[in-house]
């Protein structure tokens, strides 16, 4: 296959929801730990460990800075304020492995891999620590885990990035399918661009990408976009995606 999907990322804006809480609860018997009711909270010696991320997808662009929300708090409030340790990860996707992001204590801190450089927390108002991305890359679209440690509890909240962009079909030189999928992944990186995921390609199939060429997406799939159903590209019975098939690679 030559031919593949690619997202060339372009500016949008930042894009923040509502709160929300995502953990477990935990009894003062710390052997006796069940799901409660999905907040991120714990209880120890009567007082709730509670932490706020949010509920939509953040998106941005390469280059840009973005600052991932997560704040914590008590229920009932403290009269005075704890020490806690701080940590950022992204979550594992599409086989590569999960990645340590940055762990703060007090004002000590340490980040890591790619991440040196460009991140730091952010605590502009008590009880927070957001965090701050700068010179996104293609590879920082993902999903973060902000975790809050006091003492023997913890509790912590999910963040999606995405980088948001255009997708378009691109065609190597050599002609149509010529290209197997690691070599795909490198003529897209070779175009500042990425492969295209399942989800991109069906959003711009629903704004009318039409194309009847099979391309490759990010699940290894080879698929077509057609808003115009027609023998060539998988038959008139089709309203939009054909899928040529799956290819499994190490």
């Amino acid at each position: 296959m030559s031919l593949l999907f690619l997202v060339l990322l372009s500016p949008f804006p930042c894009v923040l929801g509502l709160p929300f809480y995502n953990g477990f609860y935990y009894s003062n018997d710390l052997s006796g730990r069940t799901l409660g009711n999905g907040y991120g909270e714990g209880l120890f010696n009567g007082v709730k460990l509670v932490v706020e991320t949010t509920e939509e997808s953040l998106f941005s662009h390469q280059g840009a800075s973005v600052t991932l929300p997560c704040h914590y708090h008590y229920e009932p409030a403290l009269a005075s304020p704890r020490h806690v340790r701080v940590k950022w990860w992204k979550l594992s996707e599409n086989g590569a492995p999960e990645q340590d992001v940055l762990v703060v204590i007090g004002q000590r801190h340490r980040s890591f891999g790619d991440y040196q450089g460009r991140v730091q927390l952010r605590q502009d108002k008590q009880q927070e620590v957001s965090l701050e991305l700068r010179d996104l890359r293609l590879e920082d679209s993902g999903r973060y885990r902000c975790e809050v440690i006091d003492g023997l509890e913890d509790e912590s909240g999910l963040v999606e990035l995405e980088l948001r962009g255009v997708v378009f079909p691109y065609q190597s030189r050599e002609g149509r399918y010529q290209l197997n999928f690691h070599e795909a992944q490198q003529a897209c990186q070779e175009q500042g661009a990425m492969v295209a995921t399942f989800e991109q390609l069906f959003r711009a199939w629903e704004e009318g990408l039409d194309w009847c060429n099979a391309g490759w997406l990010q699940d290894a799939s080879v698929q077509y976009p057609i808003v115009l159903p027609r023998q060539p590209c998988g038959g008139l019975g089709l309203c939009w995606d054909y899928i040529y098939g799956t290819i499994t690679h190490d």
